[in-house]
């Protein structure tokens, strides 16, 4: 009797750690979930309701914009203008398949600002061409604009 006694005193002490940190992740993984769900609530942006498989091409078509954006940074800070410029018009600017994605999504005001970030781009390229630092990197924040007022006003 008094083994097991023992026995169980020494396997509650060594199970006690490993109870508490369980117990620790599980409350970490449900005060995260509780927080999504709160942020989720109180998102205010316009849903553009898109399916599964959109949400993934739009969310890796932005990524490929973010790149494109760090790609053209970095080649400025190299002063290789003329390379920023290529990328800036073929990976930010207003592609017809740019055109044809930024129509897709049947909402009018998605779809001005997409144009519009799209647009503002091209001109970027067209800044970058003047080699000269202080207006690129204006209209480098203005095709920005776009992107912030965009991820401000919609939601995935």
């Amino acid at each position: 009797m008094k083994k097991i006694l023992t026995l169980l005193a020494a396997t509650t002490i060594l199970a006690t750690p490993v109870m508490a940190q369980k117990m620790d992740m599980s409350m970490h993984e449900m005060m995260h979930s509780d927080m999504h769900q709160m942020h989720a609530n109180n998102d205010s942006r316009i849903s553009l309701g898109l399916s599964p498989q959109m949400k993934q091409n739009q969310l890796a078509n932005m990524r490929s914009h973010v790149e494109a954006v760090h790609d053209i940074i970095g080649l400025l800070a190299e002063d290789k203008f003329d390379e920023a410029a290529m990328i800036a018009h073929q990976k930010l600017g207003l592609t017809p398949e740019m055109k044809k994605m930024c129509n897709m999504f049947g909402n009018a005001d998605f779809t001005k600002l997409g144009l519009a970030f799209h647009q503002q781009a091209d001109k970027l390229g067209e800044t970058l061409k003047t080699h000269d630092m202080k207006r690129s990197l204006s209209a480098l924040h203005t095709t920005m604009d776009s992107c912030v007022q965009c991820h401000a006003t919609f939601r995935q």
